[in-house]
């Protein structure tokens, strides 16, 4: 596209009377960023976290992305466990019961040492029967 010569002065004369360039706009600061934060989102100490989520809580629950915060910290604070503690620490415990079938469910239960017929056994019988109703009630 070409203009003539008269039309091309008049194009940059309003090129030269155009307003400036306005500046940018400061980006505007949130509320929420002024404001001071809750303790449960500032708390570094786990302790002390848990103590303020259990305040604030009125029924004991607590959001996700709270606990997730509290076993951020908790992981933070407990040091990685080096071979040194790690082999004194196993000295220190008791050892296993040697007749441990295995984790969860898959023990059986060691019957009492009752007498047979004694009010004591009746006793066991009626508690084991009332799991196993709560068991059928709850599936």
């Amino acid at each position: 596209m070409s203009f003539d010569s008269r039309s091309l002065d008049r194009l940059r004369e309003l090129g030269r009377s155009l307003p400036k360039r306005l500046p940018e706009p400061e980006p505007a600061v949130t509320p929420k960023a002024r404001q001071v934060r809750h303790k449960v989102e500032t708390e570094q100490d786990p302790d002390l976290l848990f103590q303020e989520l259990m305040q604030v809580s009125p029924d004991g629950t607590v959001p996700e992305h709270l606990m997730a915060r509290l076993k951020e910290l908790e992981q933070r604070r407990i040091p990685a466990p080096t071979n040194t503690t790690t082999g004194a620490a196993a000295r220190d415990l008791p050892p296993l019961p040697r007749n441990h079938a295995g984790p969860g469910k898959t023990t059986r239960p060691q019957p009492p040492n009752v007498p047979p017929g004694s009010e004591e056994e009746s006793l066991y019988v009626a508690f084991g029967q009332l799991l196993l109703e709560d068991d059928e009630v709850s599936d």
